[in-house]
């Protein structure tokens, strides 16, 4: 069932893996089929260099597991993807990452302003959910408000998630996240901790594509 959303899923996890997003076991990621509603999801503790297709779980909305191969279990923090598609429902997929210059700031509880003009792919601003424990109902509800004002928000003392129309623009947002929060995080060092000029969003929204050139 939903073989190619399944070998989709698992080859953005695998990429994460090698880019350096998420290492190991931590992360997750989802596509939601657009006919079904039916989610397809990584599963629990299977390393990315072990990971398969027929590794990736099939779930409804309400959690309830429609297939699973291979005895493994959907990732424990799966109600934090439903709640992702139940709060935006334009959004067909889901990217939780632990990219580390982005994680830091989770760690500090501190969200990270659009400093350059990447920030515009993913809404602007990164805010950050309150802490909740991963796999538990806090954590899925702590993240409804951000992702209503983002694509992306960090999750506190935890990670990264980012929300798109399909799986590959959701992994592109999780890495400009990174790139933004490297840039924020060595521009603060370089000032000696003080804020940088931040771009305003009215100044975000005007960008357009040049009319000096000519498009047959």
């Amino acid at each position: 069932m939903l073989e190619n959303l399944k070998k989709e899923v698992t080859k953005i996890a695998k990429k994460a893996d090698i880019e350096g997003l998420c290492k190991h076991k931590s992360g997750n990621f989802s596509i939601r089929d657009k006919e079904t509603g039916y989610i397809v999801v990584t599963p629990s503790g299977v390393a990315r260099e072990d990971l398969t297709y027929n590794d990736i779980c099939v779930v409804d909305m309400n959690a309830n597991v429609i297939e699973i191969n291979n005895s493994v279990k959907p990732t424990s923090e799966l109600l934090m993807h439903i709640y992702a598609y139940k709060t935006r429902p334009d959004v067909y997929a889901v990217v939780h990452t632990h990219s580390r210059f982005a994680t830091s700031f989770a760690v500090l509880n501190k969200e990270i302003p659009p400093i350059i003009y990447e920030a515009v792919y993913y809404g602007g601003i990164i805010p950050v959910a309150p802490y909740g424990r991963p796999g538990t109902k806090a954590l899925a509800e702590n993240i409804i408000e951000p992702l209503k004002k983002s694509d992306a928000c960090l999750m506190q003392s935890h990670g990264v998630i980012t929300v798109g129309s399909d799986i590959k623009d959701a992994y592109l947002k999780a890495n400009y996240v990174e790139e933004v929060a490297e840039v924020y995080y060595r521009t603060l060092s370089m000032n000696g901790g003080k804020e940088p000029p931040i771009l305003p969003m009215t100044e975000l929204k005007k960008w357009q594509y040049p009319s000096y050139i000519k498009l047959k």
